[in-house]
């Protein structure tokens, strides 16, 4: 387990997160993590410090069939707090938005949603999903 994995268990949402770190919240599962921004390694899931790269690196499941490419919809999360400070969405996630189920003004793909400064932020992971094929993960996601 990584350095940056075992600080997990310390985070005190009674305060706000520090200078310089990140603070996610992963929903409905209510799993806190933070780090120092810029900090992470790369765990090759979506791109680099994306919400999806944070799963992994966390160990909460967010499912990404294609793998975290953007060729798939299974990582669609809705952002509850901290849009101002993610990446634009670009074409590519905007045009794959389009196949996705439920889509909502704060959704976003989990693998192309970069954390571009540090700050707080809270997703959702929808209990469905669009993955028909799971290969070896749960059968149900989160909340399921």
């Amino acid at each position: 387990m990584s350095e940056t994995k075992k600080i997990e268990d310390v985070v005190d949402l009674s305060k706000p997160a520090g200078e310089g770190m990140v603070r996610v919240t992963f929903l409905p599962e209510g799993r806190t993590v933070e780090f120092p921004f810029d900090t992470l390694p790369y765990e090759g899931h979506g791109l680099p410090m994306s919400f999806l790269d944070v799963a992994e690196n966390y160990d909460i499941f967010l499912d990404h069939a294609c793998g975290g490419v953007c060729a798939c919809t299974t990582c669609h999360i809705h952002v509850k707090e901290g849009a101002q400070g993610l990446s634009e969405a670009e074409d590519l996630e905007l045009d794959r938005m389009e196949t996705a189920a439920d889509i909502q003004l704060n959704s976003r793909l989990g693998c192309q949603a970069v954390i571009e400064k540090p700050g707080t932020y809270v997703v959702e992971i929808p209990k469905w999903n669009r993955n028909y094929v799971q290969e070896g993960k749960p059968s149900h996601g989160p909340g399921a």
